[in-house]
């Protein structure tokens, strides 16, 4: 089914909000644990990592190549790399353990003929015995740099033996793409650590737990810990990619698809009838099923029936209105979703308004810390909005059951309130002529809104944990 671009769309709606500037509010921060974690930039990074490799020098008296290669090997798990060692009689054994270069081994070096390429020149290598010339190594082990590795092997089939980094950055005229590939790799690999999706941002996360919560970049993106897409409570990361699946698969033309195709009775294709011959052909490739338009019979069975599209075939407009009923399930939530998706963007034009409405304030000698209640309402729509999104992707995969009712209450109160707030900073904040009733009205709407978002995600934490959900599985 073509999307139209739509669904590259979507996605980039969630990046789009990603990248938007939120400081959150409490209730965020104590629902969500938020404040757990610690921004690093290049430099700060890079200085994470070495202190990790130097407790590892000190304590089993390696060189520092050798201990970041280890540590790799152990997902940068200081612990788990410790618990092994101390298993181990010594650091030798451990190193030979996991097939790492030895850093007492001086490796092999003679004069000969490279195997690689005929010349004769010096040939090195490691303590397995496999040599080539320099200009070999060198060249083996950019590609392997290329191809994304930061543990460089020996380059001899079957041959394991990886080599420490100080033997990889001997052969190297420019060590600076290992050492950015070593750097990400770092990231990858460990669980606590995870790079910002931000456009063109190079910091990383560091955070105390890998559970999924909410991380806030200093360049001003928001997103989940442990998916990297925006953040989404209360639905959980697997939820997320299915959203983002479905909706590349569906997109918003599902509208029109639904008012002007019909379905393939075999594979389920949707066709659009572009001639008035009602001979149908289906255009997949893989399944050229013929049918009558009219009746959506086969068309060998419908034309020696006396083109019959008088009959009626319940068991199949049954599975073609299941069909149809799951897009226009699809839609209603999606729709939904999207309104808010919209509306948090749109937020940007209310930050402006309320900016110039607090400058106006502080023209008339009010104190700035007085006037921030207005920017921190906006923040507090903003969060209420982002979480009324993600409770139509929630429902949209919960089935119906009693809790499910109680959901939806909650729910439509904060949809209420969300939408009350919104009302009054768009429409009726500027009648008010009383600066103190102002603030007044503001902070309570604040409170209220900030109090029903509590409720609502309080009661999917706790019908998680107590297993009362129903979903859909897909």
């Amino acid at each position: 089914m073509d999307s139209d671009g739509s669904d590259e769309m979507m996605y980039d709606d969630n990046r789009d909000m990603q990248e938007e500037d939120s400081s959150g509010t409490e209730s965020e921060e104590k629902y969500e644990k938020s404040d757990e974690f610690q921004i690093l930039d290049p430099t700060a990074l890079e200085c994470t990592m070495t202190a990790s490799i130097s407790g590892v020098v000190e304590t089993l008296g390696i060189p520092s190549g050798t201990a970041r290669v280890l540590l790799q090997k152990f997902k940068w798990n200081n612990d788990a790399l410790m618990d092994k060692f101390y298993e181990s009689t010594d650091a030798e054994n451990l190193l030979k353990a996991y097939k790492i270069e030895s850093s007492e081994s001086q490796g092999s070096s003679e004069t000969g003929d490279c195997d690689i390429c005929c010349d004769t020149s010096t040939l090195t290598g490691m303590s397995c015995g496999h040599v080539a010339c320099n200009e070999c190594w060198k060249t083996f082990i950019m590609e392997q740099v290329k191809e994304g590795h930061s543990e460089i092997q020996c380059m001899a089939s079957k041959c394991e033996l990886l080599m420490p980094d100080e033997k990889v950055m001997g052969y190297l005229e420019d060590s600076e793409p290992l050492k950015r590939m070593i750097i990400n790799n770092y990231v990858q690999t460990n669980v606590f650590l995870k790079w910002c999706p931000g456009p063109n941002c190079e910091n990383a996360v560091k955070s105390d737990y890998c559970n999924p919560h909410l991380v806030t970049c200093t360049c001003g993106t928001r997103y989940c810990f442990s998916c990297c897409d925006d953040f989404h409570s209360p639905i959980n990361c697997r939820q997320m990619k299915l959203w983002v699946k479905k909706c590349s698969e569906s997109g918003e033309n599902a509208t029109w698809i639904i008012q002007n195709t019909k379905d393939c009775p075999k594979c389920l294709t949707s066709i659009e009838k572009n001639g008035g011959c009602n001979y149908m052909r289906c255009t997949k490739p893989a399944c050229g099923y013929q049918f009558c338009w009219i009746c959506m019979n086969d068309w060998e069975v419908h034309k020696h029936a006396w083109y019959n599209c008088s009959s009626f075939d319940k068991a199949k407009e049954t599975d073609r209105k299941e069909y149809r009923s799951n897009h226009d399930r699809y839609l209603f939530f999606y729709n939904r979703y999207r309104i808010h998706v919209e509306s948090v963007k749109l937020e940007k034009k209310l930050v402006k308004k309320v900016e110039k409405l607090m400058d106006k304030m502080q023209e008339l000698s009010i104190p700035w810390s007085e006037v921030l209640y207005l920017r921190a309402a906006v923040d507090t729509l903003s969060n209420c909005r982002r979480t009324l999104m993600y409770t139509y992707v929630f429902a949209f995969y919960l089935n119906s059951n009693n809790h499910s009712i109680m959901f939806e209450n909650n729910q439509k109160d904060l949809e209420m309130a969300t939408e009350q707030l919104s009302g009054f900073l768009e429409r009726d904040m500027e009648k008010v002529d009383d600066l103190k009733a102002l603030n007044r009205d503001v902070q309570d709407k604040c409170r209220y809104v900030e109090h029903r978002r509590k409720v609502l995600l309080d009661h999917c934490s706790e019908g998680v944990e107590q297993g009362i959900w129903d979903f859909i599985e897909e």
